[in-house]
């Protein structure tokens, strides 16, 4: 890699890296997957587990409403867009730690899903975008529901804006059916009284790990 290229892969995660902070995403650099990994557990262990309930759930209930009160006790990370060896790998850190690790069946643990691991594509560096190609339900799901999104970035996939993206996005596009998500910062609505809330339509948190290549 000539010094040009290394200079030019800086400057892209830099700017990524501002942009992405400013609608508060948490950018943090890694050596490599483990590393990854080990980030991604050690967030899960310092949260408390991912609750839903229904209302009505401390009363006097009917078995069939009873079965609706059920929920998760255990942490849970989902990451169903790892390669195998790269799952087994989280999966057993996740056990040393007590914790669920998740590859599929996403909607059977619609009741809480502390962190969502994904793999990111590629990132825009002109707004601090992800970039994630995911056509599996559970790979969309796990963006979506988790109440914290960790995903790792490769340093040389960020491109300078979406035109610079436009080559490999109609790769995707060809590829129907095909589901290609845009991530920018965590989830966050202002459409009630104009007062800015975090976490309402998806993750209260997003992590993006660089990862060095």
């Amino acid at each position: 890699m000539t010094e040009t290229v290394t200079t030019r892969y800086d400057h892209l995660a830099t700017r990524f890296a501002e942009k992405a902070r400013a609608v508060s995403a948490i950018v943090e650099p890694v050596a490599d997957l483990d590393a990854a990994f080990a980030y991604c557990v050690d967030l899960c262990g310092r949260q408390g587990a991912c609750r839903i309930t229904v209302s009505g759930c401390d009363e006097s209930l009917s078995p069939p409403a009873d079965s609706l009160c059920d929920h998760k006790h255990d942490k849970i990370v989902a990451a169903p867009g790892l390669a195998p060896d790269q799952f087994a790998a989280l999966a057993a850190r996740c056990t040393d730690q007590g914790m669920a690790c998740l590859r599929s069946g996403m909607r059977a643990h619609l009741a809480g899903v502390d962190i969502g691991f994904t793999l990111a594509e590629m990132g825009i560096a002109e707004t601090g975008t992800l970039v994630i190609n995911c056509p599996d339900e559970d790979l969309r799901l796990a963006t979506m529901l988790s109440e914290y999104h960790v995903c790792v970035l490769r340093r040389s996939t960020i491109v300078e804006d979406a035109f610079a993206a436009e080559g490999q996005l109609l790769k995707y596009m060809r590829k129907t059916p095909d589901y290609t998500a845009f991530i920018t910062g965590a989830s966050r609505t202002a459409d009630i009284e104009r007062v800015l809330a975090l976490g309402v339509h998806g993750p209260l948190e997003l992590h993006i790990l660089l990862l060095e290549d």
